[in-house]
């Protein structure tokens, strides 16, 4: 047991990809017949994220399942997103993404709603770490459009900091928690 902590701390004590959760969406089995028979190839679907804002989706194709796993949770880990949460638990506001036929509504919830989403957007959302939020997926219910339109959403998302940044104002001026504000109001 020493010896692994000493093996940590010759790598310099950290490591070098933060733990990551993935979630299995789909598995889609295709076929082509040829004149043999029947050859069979798998297609996987994996949401990958750390649980702390950031997510990522990816797809696979492989002749076995594990290999089309394996292929699907690598391009999700590059294709990771940062999403701003708000208390660690729900989204600053409520917007929409689409994709192709596929449209989905998330909106925050207060905390001890829980996740309020179907299938694919769940998974979304377990993964990011999001604990309060009503969704609802509107048309496509084809799994892949349903988690790129909610990656399209979450893509939208911008916490007061970075809409404050982005205008040069103070988030105090955004959220509009500022006393001189209040006075000009009321006289």
């Amino acid at each position: 047991m020493a010896r692994e902590d000493n093996r940590r701390d010759n790598r310099g004590g950290r490591e070098e990809t933060p733990e990551f959760a993935d979630r299995l969406v789909a598995i889609n089995r295709v076929s082509k017949t040829v004149k043999g028979g029947k050859r069979f190839g798998f297609a996987a679907l994996v949401v990958v994220g750390d649980q702390r804002g950031r997510v990522g989706f990816g797809k696979g194709k492989a002749k076995e399942v594990p290999e089309a796993i394996r292929k699907a949770t690598e391009q999700a880990k590059r294709q990771m997103i940062r999403v701003p949460l708000k208390d660690s638990r729900t989204l600053h506001h409520d917007m929409e993404g689409r994709h192709g036929a596929g449209k989905v509504v998330m909106r925050t919830a207060v905390a001890g709603t829980g996740i309020i989403a179907g299938g694919p957007m769940r998974a979304v959302f377990e993964m990011l770490g999001l604990q309060d939020v009503v969704a609802k997926s509107i048309g496509s219910q084809n799994p892949y459009n349903m988690i790129r339109a909610t990656i399209d959403g979450l893509k939208q998302e911008a916490s007061p900091r970075q809409v404050a940044q982005r205008r040069g104002k103070k988030v105090a001026e955004i959220l509009g928690t500022k006393p001189e504000a209040a006075e000009t109001v009321e006289a």
